[in-house]
């Protein structure tokens, strides 16, 4: 399951956190976890449009996201 809803929709559902790696920047993804909720997934969106899209993905998604950007070199 991936989909998209504005991040709007997830006020007062969603607990937004940073990686404590992004510093000071604005310049990051933020993740909250709604696998308790009916939307049953990990929201993603981006630091400098919290009010644009979130995309929503299973756990495992996720998992094999930050496992990908983990081993990844340019």
């Amino acid at each position: 399951m991936t989909h998209h809803i504005p991040a709007s929709e997830l006020a007062g559902v969603a607990a937004w956190f940073k990686s404590s790696y992004s510093g000071s920047g604005n310049n990051c993804v933020e993740i909250a976890d709604l696998t308790a909720t009916s939307f049953a997934a990990m929201a993603i969106r981006d630091s400098k449009d919290p009010d644009g899209p979130a995309l929503l993905v299973t756990p495992e998604a996720l998992a094999d996201l930050v496992a990908f950007a983990k081993n990844f070199t340019v």
